[in-house]
């Protein structure tokens, strides 16, 4: 897809160019309608006072009198009743005058050839240096009759002019594209400002600041973009603070909740009021679980810029997460195998702890029962790739999509089969961006599913 610049940039060279090819064909219609007759007339009556002078003159020397004019600009072309023939100035290039207009000049008739010389695209009749692109008139010398055909010698006279015309053409057009090139660069750069800063804005970074000094149209857009970022910044603000203070507002009540439930369970309770117990524990847990992925999301927004970065080792740590959800995969009766050999990283341990508890219990969750999931790592010079892959219900493309959006769960029915919060995989892919990584998923409905963990080593350096 072609960007806006050379679209703007093509666009105004193609019309200059259209515009000097339509000029040149309206000129060259005027000249057919207009500047011929002119000229026609114009060399007509110059041809005339030339015989007329020499037929006030009988002792001028007629090849000395033509030669003159031919060295000043004209060519010419004598011929007397008797068909003697002479040229005189620059040679003709076609010498297709017609046999009946010499006749009819030597009759005394007066041959209009630049006003009835034929219409042409592209060139115009004036610079034709053709024969019966003339004018013609009769004269008498010493009782001889001569017809004289005349036409201004347009390569003598415009030499040198039209070498200059043809290089101030060349340069205005080569100089226009240069201009345009550079101008269209000027009006399309403040766009490409505004399309950067929409991107930052995807990425979630509202801090930006537009350098765009200009009274028109982008510069009222530019402002109006900053003054949205601005506010924008302040919502997200104020959404941080309000899932931070609720999570923390939250969090002490239910704290409160757990410890009276401890009481409750040691109490002598029957069948019934255990089950109610059972679910009220269960949502209580639920609920605390939500509010501490709600915490360590708004932690993670707010110190994007801020790693608590040490070197420890990821095998290490997988294998801590493994044995920590155990009894979990026991419970299910789920089988994990893993190649884990030493890998050492420098990042932050806690939040890529968060990245391989939330990646292992999003398969403990979508495998179900007697499950399959294989934990690979693999070190690379300039990488350390891990995988967790499972036999699960898979995605589809159309989940694949926005998995990563917060709170987005693949569980569309959202029954209680499968828990979850819907923040986990997008506390992932933030921890991964504020390591410069990558998450990547490989899925297929009804297969299992696959992701890819990239840590780059760049951190390290």
């Amino acid at each position: 897809m072609k960007s806006l610049y050379s679209k703007f940039a093509i666009t105004t060279i193609l019309i200059m160019l259209l515009s000097g090819l339509l000029s040149f064909l309206l000129s060259n219609v005027y000249y057919q309608k207009n500047l011929k007759k002119q000229n026609d007339v114009k060399m007509t009556n110059i041809a005339l006072e030339i015989t007329d002078l020499i037929q006030s003159q009988d002792q001028i020397n007629l090849e000395d009198y033509f030669d003159h004019l031919g060295s000043i600009g004209y060519q010419i072309f004598i011929i007397n009743e008797t068909g003697k023939q002479q040229y005189f100035g620059a040679a003709y290039r076609l010498k297709n005058l017609p046999d009946k207009s010499t006749k009819k000049v030597l009759q005394g008739e007066i041959y209009h050839g630049i006003a009835a010389f034929p219409h042409k695209t592209f060139v115009t009749g004036f610079f034709a240096n053709e024969l019966r692109n003339t004018v013609g008139v009769p004269f008498v010398f010493k009782n001889e009759r001569f017809a004289l055909f005349l036409r201004p010698d347009i390569k003598l006279l415009f030499n040198e002019m039209h070498l200059m015309f043809g290089w101030l053409v060349i340069g205005i057009i080569v100089i226009s594209m240069f201009l345009v090139l550079i101008i269209t660069k000027f009006l399309i750069k403040p766009i490409s400002k505004l399309n950067k800063a929409t991107t930052l804005i995807a990425e979630g970074d509202y801090g930006i600041e537009l350098d765009i000094r200009r009274k028109d149209e982008i510069g009222d857009l530019a402002t109006s973009f900053q003054t949205m970022a601005h506010r924008l910044e302040k919502a997200d603000e104020v959404r941080k603070e309000f899932i931070t203070n609720i999570s923390h507002d939250i969090q002490s009540p239910l704290s409160n909740i757990k410890g009276y439930l401890k009481l409750l369970k040691s109490a002598n309770l029957n069948e019934q009021e255990k089950t109610y117990f059972s679910v009220v524990d269960s949502e209580v847990n639920r609920l605390s679980y939500l509010t501490k992925q709600l915490l360590l999301l708004s932690t993670i927004d707010s110190k994007r810029d801020l790693l608590d970065k040490k070197r420890f080792n990821i095998s290490e740590q997988v294998k801590t997460v493994i044995r920590q959800y155990q009894w979990v995969l026991s419970e299910k009766g789920m089988m994990v195998s893993y190649s884990l050999p030493e890998a050492s990283y420098i990042g932050d341990p806690s939040l890529l702890y968060s990245v391989w508890e939330n990646l292992l219990t999003n398969a403990i969750k979508y495998c179900g029962e007697n499950g399959e999931i294989e934990i690979t790592l693999k070190e690379m010079p300039d990488q350390i790739e891990v995988t967790f892959k499972d036999n699960g219900i898979g995605l589809d493309s159309a989940e694949i999509e926005r998995i990563y959006d917060r709170f987005y769960r693949a569980d569309t029915s959202r029954t209680r089969s499968v828990e979850g919060t819907g923040l986990g995989l997008s506390i992932v892919y933030s921890i991964m961006e504020m390591h410069n990584g990558e998450i990547n998923v490989q899925s297929e409905k009804g297969k299992g599913s696959a992701f890819i963990v990239t840590l780059p080593k760049t951190l390290e350096k």
